[in-house]
């Protein structure tokens, strides 16, 4: 594993907590983009893959996540977040000046990552999503029709079929086990309003990775908001897609987690400069 290191930095609402896995000589950074209710401690894993492939990695909790300040979950706009991402490169680039950079976004990381390249994909060399809340998510308007959010944590078991996921994340005190916040669900459906209106990313190379069992955020919904975020499918962007049979909403902690990090790494080698 790299060794790995913590930064504070200044964000829009408070102190964030950066995570970085050190590489001595990268040859690109890597920006992850965390979850919903989750934080940056869970990407290990693929932080070692990206490491071992040249990558120095950076990951900020996002405000009222993890270990950075704010009250928990509640986030009022997303913009916020997406500029605390942008702090997050900043600090990486001034460590690293001159590399090219990929942005990798988790379901609501997704929707963070996705926005960014929106208002910054010339900063950008590649952008992976996985599982990502773009497109039609109907979750924020359910909850917001009811009187009171009901306090029903997400579902261990829908994250991966590995069991050992689900019990690592039942156990985790810096993830989120509570309700939905109520401001936060209206962030979510203004943001996914704000990306469906705000054009594509320009011939940026993106990779969409999803289980086919993801119930979390389904397949079906997020399809047409990343076709239309690369810039007209498979046929009008540069957009490479892979979905997993039978996998659930984190590929990266699936069962076929080694033919995502393998998807991940042929994508790196054709996107980034040699």
């Amino acid at each position: 594993m790299p060794h790995v290191r913590a930064h504070v930095v200044g964000g829009t609402r408070g102190e964030l907590a950066v995570r970085e896995w050190e590489h001595p000589t990268p040859r690109f950074l890597a920006l992850l983009v965390h979850g919903y209710g989750e934080h940056a401690g869970r990407y290990d894993g693929l932080a070692a893959v990206l490491t071992g492939h040249g990558a120095a990695v950076y990951a900020p909790d996002h405000m009222g996540h993890g270990r950075s300040a704010g009250e928990r979950v509640l986030i009022e706009d997303f913009e916020d977040v997406v500029a605390d991402v942008r702090g997050a490169a900043d600090l990486a680039r001034a460590a690293h000046p001159g590399l090219p950079l990929v942005l990798v976004g988790h379901s609501m990381g997704g929707l963070i990552a996705a926005r960014y390249a929106q208002l910054h994909h010339p900063e950008l060399a590649a952008l992976i999503l996985s599982g990502p809340v773009i497109g039609t998510w109907e979750l924020p308007g359910r909850l917001l029709a009811l009187p009171e959010i009901p306090d029903t944590p997400i579902s261990p078991g829908a994250l991966s079929r590995d069991p050992a996921v689900g019990a690592a994340y039942a156990a985790d005190p810096l993830v989120w086990h509570g309700p939905m916040k109520r401001p936060t669900l209206r962030a979510f459906t203004r943001t996914l309003d704000a990306v469906a209106a705000g054009g594509d990313v320009a011939g940026l190379p993106v990779l969409w990775l999803h289980g086919d069992d993801d119930r979390l955020v389904p397949l079906t919904g997020s399809r047409p908001g990343v076709e239309r975020l690369a810039g007209g499918g498979l046929t009008g962007g540069d957009l490479t897609e892979r979905i997993f049979p039978g996998a659930r909403h984190e590929v990266f902690h699936e069962t076929v987690k080694e033919e995502a990090f393998a998807e991940v790494t042929r994508f790196l080698d054709r996107a980034l400069p040699r």
